[in-house]
C-alpha cells in the first residue's frame, strides 16, 4: 500500500498522489506491532469543516507502533485544495462533493479520479472507515453519527462507545463511508461534531476521544476505560428539508431542538420581505441541524430532523 514498507512496528508520514497531477494528501501510516484490523481515518472530505482535521493531526503525532494491533492510515486533509482555497465544501477544481461521487472514473474530472483511487486503491485493503465531519460554514449542528442502512448490525456495537446522542441510519450508497458499506462490505462511520466553519477546542478533544474509543472497541488500541454512552437514540427516519424558492432564509428552530408536528422550522421571503413559504414539521422530531445562514437558493437545504416516532433507544449490555 502507497509502496511503503509494511512491516510491524513502522510509522511513516508522507503526500499521497491519487492520479491527480499536483494533489498531494498528507497520509500517516502507522503499522502496529501486532496483527489486526486495518482502519482508515479521513476529515477534510468537505473543505470549511475543521476539528475533525486538527483532532486528526494530533492524533497521527501521538500515536505509535507499540500502541497498535493492525494498520492505521489517517489522512485529516483529504480534500486540501478546498482547505487552502477555502471552498464550501467542494473540490475547488471540478466543484465534486467528495462525499456523493463514489465510486469515480480513472478518466473523470479530478474529484472523479480521486473518487475512483480510494474505491480501487484503499477501500478494498481496510476494514473499517472513520470519516470525521462537521456542520459547514452555513449550518448549525448537534453531534450525530451517520451509517449505512446495510451495516447497522456491525457498527452499532462500536458506536455505543461514542459521545454522541444520535445515531442515524442512511441509506446513502455513493458517499465515502457509504459506498465502501454497500458495495465492499466494509463497516463505516460518518461522525459529525462542529459546525460553522469554527474549530472550537472542545469539538477537537472530544473527536480525538472518540476516536480513540473507536479504535480500542476494534481492537486496534488497548480497551481503556472503555465504557458505552448512556444516552444515545438509533433515527431510523429522517427528513432532509430542501428549500423550494431562492431568498431569504428565517431558521426558527435551533441544533438538538425537540419539535413538534406542524411546529414552524422557519420561512423563506423574497427581495421585498413578502412571504414564499413557511416550512413546518411534518412530524414529531429531533433536529440534527440546520441552515443558519440568510441568502438561500432552490433546492438548498434548510434542515434536517429525525422522526421521534421512529426512534429508538440503544440497550446497553455491560
Amino acid at each position: 500500500m502507497f509502496g511503503y514498507d509494511q512491516k510491524p512496528g513502522t510509522k511513516y508520514q508522507f503526500d499521497w498522489e491519487p492520479d491527480v497531477r499536483g494533489y498531494a494528501i498528507p497520509v500517516t501510516l502507522i503499522n502496529g506491532i501486532r496483527p489486526g484490523k486495518t482502519v482508515l481515518l479521513t476529515a477534510q472530505i468537505h473543505s470549511g469543516e475543521y476539528p475533525g482535521t486538527v483532532a486528526l493531526i494530533r492524533l497521527a503525532q501521538k500515536l505509535e507502533p507499540s500502541q497498535v494491533s493492525g494498520r492505521l492510515i489517517i489522512m485529516p486533509l483529504v480534500n486540501i485544495s478546498g482547505f487552502y482555497a477555502r471552498t464550501h465544501a467542494v473540490l475547488p477544481e471540478d466543484g465534486a462533493n467528495l462525499n456523493q461521487n463514489y465510486p469515480g472514473s480513472p478518466d473523470g474530472s479530478p474529484g472523479e479520479r480521486i473518487a475512483h483511487c480510494f474505491a480501487t486503491k484503499i477501500f478494498p485493503k481496510v476494514d473499517f472507515v472513520l470519516d470525521l465531519h462537521s456542520g459547514d460554514v452555513t449550518e448549525t449542528l448537534t453531534p450525530c453519527l451517520f451509517y449505512s442502512d446495510i451495516m447497522e448490525s456491525q457498527i452499532l456495537p462500536i458506536a455505543r462507545y461514542l459521545r454522541v446522542p444520535y445515531l442515524i441510519r442512511s441509506t446513502a450508497t455513493t458517499g465515502h463511508y457509504s459506498w465502501p458499506g454497500h458495495h465492499l462490505k466494509i463497516p463505516g462511520i460518518l461522525l459529525e461534531r462542529g459546525h460553522g466553519g469554527r474549530c472550537l477546542e472542545h469539538w477537537v478533544e472530544e473527536d480525538q476521544r472518540d476516536v480513540l474509543s473507536c479504535l480500542q472497541a476494534l481492537g486496534v488500541l488497548p480497551a481503556c476505560h472503555l465504557t458505552p454512552y448512556q444516552d444515545q437514540w438509533i433515527m431510523r427516519h429522517s427528513v432532509y428539508l430542501e428549500s423550494r424558492h431562492s431568498g431569504l432564509w428565517y431558521p426558527k428552530v435551533e441544533a438538538g431542538q425537540f419539535v413538534k408536528k406542524g411546529q414552524c422550522l422557519g420561512y423563506v421571503e423574497d427581495h421585498f420581505g413578502n412571504l414564499l413559504e413557511r416550512y413546518e414539521a411534518q412530524a414529531d422530531g429531533i433536529v440534527y441541524y440546520y441552515t443558519h445562514c440568510l441568502a438561500i437558493l432552490k433546492g438548498q437545504p434548510l434542515a434536517a430532523y429525525g422522526v421521534v416516532t421512529e426512534m429508538a433507544q440503544i440497550k446497553k449490555h455491560g
